[in-house]
């Protein structure tokens, strides 16, 4: 006897549906799955035979043939031992319909029917919304996860049993239910504040003007000037998250596995603080089938890169591609996956390897050879992506020691939304969010400069020998400045701003040493 579930599985951030095809016919006890099944799937027909005897259910005794169609694309992962096990009772005379055309599952069986969570479950909702499939049936730990797609009714159920009893209708269960607007405005407290950081008042401002644009930026100064705990508080005063960012940002979590069990949304901007030891298939992603890497897990957040010149060269070259792009393609011999990468990209490292060039405070015991090979561990190209370059110098006795407190988080972040909230007035109906991500359409646009001003930059650019895309970086953080003010142009103290963040550009450097 042959019958049909349907299931589905991820492909990138997406997901696509799959049917199960099961067929049960006279003969020697055999279980085979064919359909480019990994070996996870393969494994499955133990969980699902001991699953269904432990609950008490019939298992057919026959040759048991599953089919995953489509057949031309590789099946992975343990999800399909439920939908695998409903099709097999459906065989019999278990389940009381001919057909489960509008229902969809998902699930890793235990060996005594219980359900465990799995991974793509927004994405798969999303594909079952698409499809028209009403019905969504997943572990529990799924169902706030799924339930943000509206349109599906999500059941996430606790055993192999509750699934049985829903389809034959002789338990009732209610569908999850989640308000998407809700967790989205659930914001989460945080213990950091910048408050508590004294001094490195003009960090604070690249920082703010670095998350008001989306510009990277990278940090230098000796150890313990605050580059890290500058870094660990940015995110208290990040914009929030749009709804469309939430749920693309989500299922990247959810598909990479990272997802927290139980979160139905993720309602804050990622941080993502990879070791300076990291792969480069770690950074940009990888694997056999490939997964989305720290430089997608940070999309619509922060990636903070401490340390810098201690990562491997190759390392950092690989993020060329998605902080020019917005995004990282995958390749392997049998496919090619494209993952979104819109981070803004955050470093920080010592001027030398002693740590202590241009400390007014401590002797660097460094030779100018040496400092220079120091710093060139991070290619111009890749320093000529990132927009802000500051100084992060030692903190004087005085501030440590003053009982004021910085301006807190709050204030700061009140004005980082306001001035996007301006730029997405500026970019609606473009692809782009933020000033960090203008064309050079949208600069000769947005970014026109007349008199003084241009003098001003014309004067910059020959005196400190910036590079053409340093004069396009100048122009965009100079935007940023000016939304800040609030001002409709941009004036001579806006471009005087941004120069002053080039201040550590590669050429000033070997030019000082």
């Amino acid at each position: 006897m042959l019958f049909k579930t349907l299931s589905a599985a991820v492909f990138g951030i997406d997901a696509y549906v799959v049917e199960v095809e099961v067929d049960v016919s006279p003969g020697k006890a055999n279980f085979l799955t064919v359909g480019l099944p990994d070996t996870a799937v393969k494994e499955s027909k133990e969980r699902i035979r001991s699953a269904v005897k432990n609950c008490g259910l019939d298992y057919p005794f026959g040759n048991i043939t599953v089919n995953l169609a489509p057949a031309g694309v590789k099946k992975e992962g343990s999800a399909f031992d439920l939908p695998m096990a409903m099709g097999i009772l459906g065989t019999g005379e278990t389940l009381q319909s001919q057909g489960l055309s509008d229902w969809l599952f998902l699930g890793e069986l235990s060996l005594d029917g219980g359900l465990r969570p799995v991974r793509g479950a927004l994405p798969i909702a999303v594909a079952a919304r698409h499809k028209g499939i009403r019905h969504l049936v997943l572990p529990a730990e799924n169902a706030r996860e799924a339930a943000v797609v509206a349109g599906v009714s999500v059941f996430g159920l606790k055993n192999l049993v509750e699934v049985v009893d829903l389809v034959n209708g002789a338990r009732e269960f209610q569908p999850k239910e989640v308000d998407p607007r809700r967790l989205l405005a659930a914001q989460p407290r945080s213990p950091l504040d910048y408050r508590d950081v004294k001094g490195q008042l003009t960090a604070k401002r690249a920082l703010e003007v670095a998350t008001a644009g989306g510009h990277n930026l990278i940090m230098i100064g000796p150890p313990g000037s605050g580059k890290t705990m500058l870094a660990k508080r940015i995110p208290t005063i990040l914009p929030p998250l749009s709804f469309e960012e939430a749920i693309e940002t989500t299922k990247i979590h959810s598909v990479g596995g990272v997802l927290a069990d139980g979160a139905g949304l993720i309602n804050q901007r990622p941080f993502r603080a990879p070791h300076h030891t990291i792969s480069d298939a770690g950074l940009i992603g990888g694997g056999a089938l490939p997964k989305p890497g720290e430089v997608s897990l940070a999309h619509n957040g922060i990636l903070f890169l401490d340390e810098l010149p201690e990562f491997a060269r190759n390392v950092l070259e690989v993020m060329r591609q998605p902080l020019e792009d917005g995004e990282v393609t995958i390749a392997r011999a049998a496919l090619s996956l494209t993952f979104p990468s819109r981070f803004t990209l955050v470093g920080a490292m010592n001027p030398c390897p002693c740590g202590f060039y241009n400390d007014p405070g401590r002797a660097c015991s460094c030779t100018p050879s040496i400092i220079q090979r120091y710093v060139a561990r991070i290619s111009g190209p890749l320093l000529d992506r990132i927009d802000i370059h500051i100084d992060v110098p030692p903190v004087a006795y005085a501030e440590l020691s003053a009982r004021t407190s910085g301006e807190p988080s709050r204030d700061i972040r009140g004005r980082v939304t306001r001035t996007r909230e301006i730029q997405q007035q500026r970019f609606a109906g473009a692809s782009i969010y933020s000033n960090a991500q203008m064309t050079p359409q949208l600069i000769r646009r947005f970014c026109d400069i007349g008199g003084e001003a241009q003098r001003h930059l014309e004067r910059a650019m020959t005196r400190m020998g910036f590079s053409a895309r340093a004069y396009d970086r100048i122009l965009k953080v100079a935007r940023t400045v000016a939304d800040l003010d609030q001002a409709e142009a941009i004036q001579t103290r806006h471009i005087s701003e941004a120069i002053q963040y080039r201040n550590l550009d590669r050429n000033y450097l070997k030019f000082e040493v």
